[in-house]
């Protein structure tokens, strides 16, 4: 059983802007001292990580020792062996943060069961999100064994494989006539080796719809570029694919062996 705690927020009413002030007598040369705290500031995720590390990680330490846990940032999770154990800590630990004027999201915050090969119990939620990856039961191969089982582990979600393609298309590539493909590598590179580095690093097969989406920007590229590929989606694709096998060093995840589809 993982409940999984994602989003602590504020159950104060008071506006997002904290002031502390430092009040002087009369004659002292000291000026009076403000320090504002907006959210959204620069420092904020500084300030809401320190006081979090002892609402939440030096308690959850001391209560439940026996509990594994992590987080980043106001995303959590807590491991536990029952669903009883769960929903205890879950109970425990929304008096806690009600405690520092914090409350678990109620819509984000779930207890799951990580079904596999040795966990065949059922339960109503078999899955869940954190920090981009989608942990779910997937099928997993023993190379000692040659053999296929069951397995619980993560993959990009597909909020992230969505905001990834968002991005492609904010870029604007398929309408860049103005840049060469050496352009367009040298501007993407980057952004695709963050995307491979981060949510490829399990299950890098679940990368394909972004790569492929890619694949077909630079079609459409090159549709919009050379008269000769206008209306012929096709053509332009074995243009884009031919250039795959000459350059493949030209793309990160041509490099990689990731090429994928053109049409």
């Amino acid at each position: 059983m993982c409940p999984v705690l994602d989003q602590f927020s504020s159950s104060s009413s008071s506006p997002p802007v904290r002031r502390l002030s430092a009040e002087f007598r009369p004659g002292d040369s000291r000026s009076p001292l403000e320090v504002v705290n907006c959210v959204g500031g620069v420092i904020s995720p500084v300030l809401a990580n320190l006081f979090l590390h002892y609402a939440f990680d030096v308690w959850m330490t001391r209560t439940f020792p026996g509990a594994p846990w992590c987080r980043y940032a106001d995303d959590g999770l807590v491991h536990c062996r029952t669903e009883q154990e769960a929903q205890a800590i879950k109970a425990a630990l929304s008096a806690r943060l009600a405690e520092c004027h914090l409350e678990l999201h109620p819509a984000k915050t779930r207890i799951a069961y990580c079904k596999d090969a040795n966990r065949r119990g059922s339960y109503h939620t078999t899955k869940f999100d954190f920090l981009g990856y989608t942990f779910r039961p997937r099928s997993a191969k023993n190379n000692r064994r040659n053999c296929l089982f069951m397995g619980f582990s993560p993959a990009v979600s597909s909020t992230a494989l969505k905001s990834m393609r968002q991005t492609t298309r904010r870029l604007n590539f398929r309408n860049r006539t103005d840049l060469n493909l050496d352009e367009i590598a040298q501007r993407h590179n980057p952004v695709l080796r963050g995307w491979l580095n981060y949510y490829g690093r399990y299950c890098p097969s679940a990368m394909s719809p972004v790569l492929r989406h890619f694949n077909k920007t630079l079609v459409a590229w090159a549709m919009r570029k050379y008269r000769r590929f206008r209306g012929h989606r096709r053509r332009a694709g074995r243009f884009i694919e031919t250039i795959a096998k000459r350059q493949p060093d030209l793309f990160v995840h041509w490099q990689r062996g990731m090429v994928g589809a053109f049409a």
